[in-house]
């Protein structure tokens, strides 16, 4: 008997595969097949080649789980990169359905009502923590509304375990308003969660924009009416 064919056999009897055999003597699997016909494997033998068919089908599922995360993540990147250069610089008429959009999604529209009147004066207040959208309505108050610096005011809502300066140096390099516009109005306190927060949300707090301008109220509302009147 040739010699590779003693040391595959023994190689077989122990529980290695074809693949392994191969790597170790360099006998093609078509002759290690012929070579193995008829032999009937240990116990042991035959879990140790179980194992290992369960180990490679397990890592090569693992590999392409990898790549087509990696393919999934490259087509995302992708889209967004060609969806992003369909955004053209804003015009003035795009700005203006932009803020109004913004202040009907977040903005605070209900009329102010006092005794059970309504009262005829009415602020505008749009709060959010995204510092993109705080910079757009803030473009929009500015270009479209025309409202002067001094008249938009700045309040933020912290949690307890917010450093107030770090704070307010991030949303006035945000909003590019004067100190004299920002306060601290109030502490963000969860019930449910005894007043703890994980450290990672909402690091900078809140912010509320106020202008307390009736007329440019009713010009965002009447904005907003006719984009409803667009889908009626």
């Amino acid at each position: 008997m040739r010699k590779d064919k003693e040391k595959a056999l023994a190689l077989r009897l122990r529980g290695y595969s074809y693949s392994e055999i191969n790597k170790k003597l360099g006998v093609p699997k078509a002759t290690l097949s012929d070579w193995f016909t008829g032999i009937v494997l240990a116990e042991k033998a035959q879990t140790r080649i179980q194992k290992r068919v369960q180990k490679k089908s397990i890592d090569g599922l693992i590999k392409r789980n990898k790549m087509q995360t990696h393919l999934a993540i490259k087509r995302a990147s992708e889209i967004r990169n060609n969806a992003q250069k369909e955004i053209k610089k804003l015009s003035k008429q795009d700005l203006l359905l932009l803020g109004a959009a913004l202040y009907w999604a977040e903005g605070y529209k209900r009329p102010i009502v006092k005794n059970r009147k309504e009262r005829s004066y009415h602020v505008i207040s749009f709060s959010n923590s995204d510092p993109a959208m705080i910079k757009i309505f803030i473009e929009f108050l500015k270009k479209i509304l025309y409202i002067p610096d001094n008249k938009i005011k700045a309040s933020i809502r912290i949690f307890k375990h917010l450093n107030e300066k770090q704070v307010l140096k991030y949303w006035k390099k945000i909003t590019d308003l004067p100190d004299e516009n920002f306060h601290i109005s109030d502490y963000i306190i969860s019930k449910s969660s005894q007043g703890k927060k994980p450290y990672n949300r909402l690091p900078y707090g809140m912010i509320q924009i106020r202008v307390g301008d009736t007329k440019s109220f009713h010009k965002i509302m009447g904005w907003i009416q006719g984009l409803e009147k667009q889908f009626n």
